[in-house]
């Protein structure tokens, strides 16, 4: 979402931000000045030892309620703010008829366990029909052979309303200031982000091996609420958060870098030519499939949470993708933005 509002903003949109308080923290440091709306979405449980959908399954009505609940909701936001255009990552409920609506999501198939595999197909017709409701539904990669997402977003059947955007980063346009080098060392980085309690699990976990190691670790923890000052300890120098412009200096002067298997930061981490080892989430499916499928492609290289606890080998991993896949991104973004706002053009002159 900060690449799509950074790109409207330059394009001269009056971009407003709706999020819970947590995601609005980090908005209001990456893009200050613009309007921002309490808008919190369905925040589901997670375990730190079950898997993610047999956590999810019961709480199946809390979300259908929260879906319902934030398309009406929508209305009036929309005519408070005379809002023309809404995007969406991934809140099904954020349609509105009236207006131009666009829904984000990298993965129209949802990957279900091996076991449940067979019933995937249930979750492409119910996630079809979602994406219906939407004047268009943007997807995060790049059409054909060449992309990211594989079977998430590709070898299925797709509305006629869907736009490849090319992958989305906030560090695409940034600029090196020259008082920026939080860290001026040699380092490698681990990226902590997802759901509690395993972000907390598997720190402990890397914390514990590479405390001891050389060269020095910077751990960037992904908390907007931190002050961004660095805490030292043995090897380990920690960050709550920092700056966009900020930690891309740090992943960019990283000989090595860890992180989890989330689609943005693989986007981000690609967009700076940048490979890292990849531990997905526990139980969720796709941060696994990703994981995976990008190892095979010898993108990135990969590990499970629960074997690193014995120790964890770290070697560089060159960056194994053409260069077309950042150049056909841009053409892919600026094209579905442009049919987009012809639409809302023709729309107001109806």
């Amino acid at each position: 979402m900060i690449p799509l509002a950074a790109k409207l903003r330059k394009m001269n949109n009056n971009i407003f931000i709706g999020a819970g308080e947590e995601h609005l923290s980090l908005f209001r440091k990456e893009l200050p000045g613009l309007s921002y709306i309490d808008f919190h979405g369905y925040s589901p449980r997670y375990s730190g030892f079950l898997p993610q959908y047999l956590k999810l399954l019961p709480d199946t009505p809390v979300l259908l309620f929260h879906i319902i609940r934030e398309h009406f909701r929508l209305k009036k936001i929309i005519r408070e703010y005379s809002i023309d255009i809404v995007i969406s990552d991934n809140r099904f409920g954020l349609w509105n008829r009236k207006i131009t609506s666009v829904y984000v999501t990298h993965m129209p198939r949802i990957p279900f366990p091996a076991a449940f595999s067979f019933l995937e197909f249930v979750g492409v017709l119910l996630h079809r029909t979602v994406m219906k409701k939407y004047s268009f539904c943007f997807i995060p990669d790049l059409p054909g052979e060449l992309n990211i997402s594989g079977r998430l977003s590709h070898g299925i059947k797709l509305p006629a309303n869907v736009r490849y955007t090319g992958i989305l980063s906030r560090f695409t346009d940034l600029v090196k200031k020259d008082d920026e080098d939080p860290v001026n060392r040699r380092h490698n980085t681990v990226i902590l982000s997802g759901p509690e309690p395993q972000k907390s699990i598997l720190k402990k976990r890397l914390a514990d091996i590479l405390q001891d190691r050389k060269p020095i670790t910077v751990f960037l923890g992904g908390d907007t609420a931190g002050s961004g000052s660095p805490v030292r300890s043995g090897n380990i120098i920690s960050f709550d958060h920092l700056a966009s412009s900020e930690m891309k200096e740090v992943i960019m002067d990283s000989d090595l870098i860890i992180t989890r298997a989330g689609y943005t930061v693989i986007m981000e981490l690609i967009s700076l030519n940048r490979s890292a080892l990849l531990i997905p989430t526990p139980g969720q499916t796709e941060q696994e499939y990703l994981a995976q499928r990008l190892s095979k492609m010898k993108w990135f290289s990969t590990i499970s949470q629960k074997n690193i606890k014995d120790g964890i080998h770290l070697s560089s991993i060159k960056p194994g993708w053409p260069d077309e896949l950042i150049l056909n991104s841009r053409l892919l973004l600026e094209n579905a933005l442009d049919e987009m706002l012809k639409k809302v053009e023709q729309e107001a002159r109806a």
